[in-house]
């Protein structure tokens, strides 16, 4: 198995003629769809024509600009790959008000439902074309549009771009060694403890080297965010982003009123882990992720690919064959190194119908986890490929359906072949990762919305947004987190903050784990006959508010009693790790 993944399929570098032959369609597409509009065609002809040339334009500029991102994910300086991103950046300027033109079309059309009926194009479309017409009276003014959006070339975008270089070529001084980012954070899942503290001080340590430069980044962004929410007529920005995700904000209520009440067992977590690793006093930032218990086993890639195709063959056995062909076919890029970006993604092509995943992998259990959670990702992908392309962009908290029904699948499986001392390890792993989920990720929550309330009349300084961070850092970890060793530049490192109109990238996150979970219980109680219907729900994540989806299996996510059953779960596991902790300590 190959540890980087293959681009040539999209093209056979930035002087392939195919390259250059896109970026020229992609600059006569708006032309064409200008033609389009003003042209005297009858409203059903003119509709189907706008949407094929929609899909044209989706494909082309997703398959452009899946090369240079991912091309530049793992060479932050490659010169080529940013030239042409930015080329590519400003047509899109004009592809974007070319989709605002056609969505104000859509608006005018008072039989937009009979339309849709009568064409078979315009029925398999239907859904998003009801969500332009609604999207409609959110449009930014026509005379303004296009200037806006060419100002964010030189403001968000260009910020976007900045943070990116500065954290994909930021190193890290340690033990005499300049290493990337990615590979000390990494350390942090390390079994020997000098070594997780040591990695931790040295990232500390590096982050002022950037920090300045990125509170600019971050302010720059927020602030374009606030101006475009304003002209587009929402009254704050979280409630544009749930709009733009299919989700109320009666849903986000009910999860966040379940997910406070919660805190105090998640802290009984950290608690318990704090004491078995030696602390009195809460859990070191540096120990957060700490392995605990017998497995402290370093898997190679071979014995994780094994793992993998084991679990989910016999689970789904479709979805096994299709991780294998990922795994076997260059899809997957894994270990980190200097210019490589932090984290883990996957990138999905419709038009290709393939994927690419980014991790970087180092051994432990939680980064075999983690290609499960981009399987899931790349396997939600495929569900989706007999949709339209329009049709095929899930909303924000269903995209972390599928990736998080396979991490709790796998840590179940893993856990149920395992010894005492190993399950109770990967028992803990998993509350590790649930507990980034949901307090970690309302931590985040809380912080975002700091920045924009103090953006609204400044750019936060450095020292301000690390305040921001450690007070929320307060309100969702507690006593869990050892008080005088946590992460106030946290806000450095975490990509989803910088993203230009994704904004609250984090609800998603804790949504997914626990609509993850409900999905995963009724897997559970139905058995493999509940698999054609799991594949079903993902197929239809594109097409459907995100309360509509939940409810085809079952699940009200307006409601609190839903999450709370949801965490119920979770916290069942962490009465038995709390039981299990004090007889180890005991030992």
């Amino acid at each position: 198995m190959e540890s980087t993944w293959d681009l040539s399929v999209f093209y056979r570098g930035f002087d392939d003629p195919a390259l250059r032959a896109d970026i020229e369609a992609i600059r006569r597409m708006p032309e064409e769809g200008r033609a389009l509009l003003a042209a005297d065609d009858a409203p059903a002809a003119k509709l189907e024509k706008l949407t094929a040339l929609l899909e044209i334009l989706y494909d082309t500029m997703s398959r452009a600009f899946m090369f240079c991102q991912l091309t530049l994910a793992v060479e932050a300086e490659n010169r080529e790959a940013f030239r042409t991103l930015e080329e590519l950046s400003a047509l899109a300027v004009d592809a974007q008000v070319l989709q605002s033109a056609c969505t104000r079309y859509i608006g005018t059309l008072e039989d937009l439902d009979t339309l849709i009926a009568g064409s078979e194009k315009l029925t398999r479309n239907g859904f998003v074309l009801r969500e332009a017409k609604r999207e409609a009276a959110h449009m930014l003014p026509e005379s303004m549009e296009k200037w806006m959006l060419r100002l964010s070339l030189s403001g968000g975008d260009a910020f976007q771009k900045l943070r990116d270089q500065l954290m994909g070529t930021l190193t890290v001084e340690l033990d005499g060694r300049s290493l990337p980012l990615p590979a000390v954070r990494g350390m942090a899942h390390d079994p020997d403890a000098a070594v997780r503290k040591a990695a931790y001080e040295a990232e500390m340590a590096a982050y002022p080297k950037v920090a300045l430069p990125m509170a600019f980044c971050l302010g720059g962004i927020k602030g374009e965010a606030l101006t475009l929410c304003e002209a587009k007529g929402y009254p704050d920005v979280l409630t544009q982003q749930l709009s733009e995700s299919r989700m109320d904000r009666e849903t986000l209520d009910a999860m966040w009123e379940a997910i406070r009440e919660s805190l105090p067992d998640f802290r009984r977590y950290l608690r318990a882990k704090a004491k078995l690793l030696g602390h009195e006093n809460g859990l070191p930032f540096y120990d957060l992720f700490a392995p605990v218990g017998n497995d402290t086993k370093k898997y190679s890639i071979e014995e994780a690919r094994t793992l993998l195709l084991d679990t989910f063959g016999k689970a789904h056995p479709a979805m096994g064959a299709f991780m294998e062909h990922a795994l076997d076919n260059r899809w997957i890029d894994l270990y980190p190194h200097e210019g490589k970006e932090g984290g883990a993604f996957c990138s999905e092509s419709h038009q290709l119908k393939l994927s690419r995943i980014m991790t970087n992998f180092v051994g432990s259990f939680s980064d075999v986890s983690t290609l499960a959670h981009e399987l899931g990702h790349a396997w939600h992908a495929r569900c989706l490929e007999a949709e339209p392309v329009l049709m095929a962009q899930p909303p924000m908290p269903l995209a972390e359906t599928a990736s998080t029904f396979n991490e709790t699948m796998l840590a179940h499986t893993v856990i149920a072949a395992s010894d005492a001392g190993q399950a109770f390890a990967i028992l803990e792993g998993t509350l590790m990762e649930a507990t980034q989920c949901v307090v970690d990720i309302y931590s985040r929550f809380l912080f975002e919305s700091a920045v924009f309330e103090a953006r609204k009349t400044h750019t936060p300084a450095v020292e301000e947004l690390r305040e921001m961070m450690l007070s929320a850092q307060e309100e969702a970890y507690g006593d869990g987190l050892a008080a005088d060793v946590r992460h106030p530049d946290m806000w450095i490192n975490k990509g989803h903050y910088y993203t230009v109109g994704l904004h609250f990238y984090n609800f998603p996150y804790a949504f997914g784990l626990l609509f993850g979970l409900g999905v995963f219980q009724k897997y559970r109680a139905i058995g493999p006959a509940f698999l054609p219907d799991y594949d079903a729900l993902l197929a239809r994540c594109g097409g459907a508010s995100v309360a509509d989806v939940a409810a085809s299996v079952g699940i009200d996510v307006r409601s609190v009693a839903y999450w709370r059953s949801a965490l119920d779960v979770l916290r069942g596991e962490i009465d038995e790790f709390e039981t299990l902790a004090a007889r180890r300590g005991r030992s």
